[in-house]
């Protein structure tokens, strides 16, 4: 199997790293940053991506911000083989899902879906990526070309890489779940770290303020980018979040022991519930 891989940043060096670890592909590369490129090099991503070798892949994957999807996956398109798969890992689906209907009108002989793995870290570059990234993390699939037979495969495919769980969804349920698991987080965690309390805090934080404070560290031009294109949903998010929030400081406000009693508890029985569920 050859996969060509589009964007050698902490997600996409990553997956090269994975597939080339577990001897599932034949990784071929490439970044507009020659040091980058390097870097890969380096690492053991010794392959690169070109117009003259991407008709032998049997997947292309674009790693690299929605906004230029489009544009990158142009060049390569009318050189991929009957049965190509292309897929992005981007934060967000419905902007990219949308050029790839565009595309699927197009080029029919090629299958496209959308992907993102649900895996990070609060660095970013190529120099932060690691070799088991994905594993036991969930793959996010939303098919373009309906092919269930395809989407098996793929299924099976990401498994045997090490992910956990895959979760087949479309574009909308995808970037509405992404903003409160996700995106809302991490504007929870950049808000939080900016009292001034945080700057004294040393020796007296444990686990809840690291916890909290993880995802506060991140890439403000990959974020913005993410959270603009999904502002509707993460904005329903966060109107939430501040109602629920000016109730804690209304009880806390009124000295309404009683009431913040009740919306702890009422917290606390919810995250019980939850992980219940999620452990069934």
């Amino acid at each position: 199997m050859k996969i060509g891989i589009i964007g050698m940043g902490l997600m996409g060096a990553s997956f090269a790293r994975t597939l080339i670890k577990k001897n599932a592909a034949e990784v071929y590369a490439y970044d507009l940053d020659p040091a980058v490129m390097l870097k890969a090099e380096l690492l053991g991503i010794e392959n690169r991506l070109t117009l003259d070798n991407v008709g032998e892949l049997d997947m292309l994957v674009v790693c690299i911000f929605p906004k230029d999807v489009k544009a990158a996956l142009l060049p390569y398109l009318p050189k991929l083989k009957t049965g190509a798969i292309v897929m992005d890992f981007c934060g967000v689906k419905r902007e990219v899902v949308k050029v790839f209907d565009e595309f699927a009108l197009s080029y029919p002989d090629v299958k496209f879906v959308g992907g993102h793995p649900m895996a990070g870290r609060e660095f970013s570059g190529i120099e932060h990526s690691t070799v088991n990234l994905y594993e036991r993390a969930s793959m996010i699939l939303v098919p373009v070309t309906e092919d269930i037979f395809f989407l098996d495969y793929l299924k099976n495919f990401f498994l045997s890489l090490g992910f956990g769980k895959v979760v087949v969804t479309t574009a909308e349920n995808h970037d509405k779940m992404i903003a409160f698991t996700s995106q809302l987080c991490h504007v929870v965690s950049n808000n939080y770290i900016k009292n001034k309390s945080a700057l004294s805090h040393d020796g007296y934080s444990a686990g809840s303020y690291k916890d909290l404070t993880r995802v506060a560290r991140l890439n403000p031009v990959m974020w913005t980018e993410l959270m603009m294109s999904n502002n509707d949903f993460i904005l329903e998010e966060l109107n939430e979040f501040i109602t629920h929030l000016i109730a804690y400081r209304d009880a806390l406000l009124n000295k309404d022991a009683e009431g913040l009693k009740k919306l702890l508890a009422e917290g606390n029985e919810l995250k019980l519930q939850i992980d219940v569920r999620n452990k069934q």
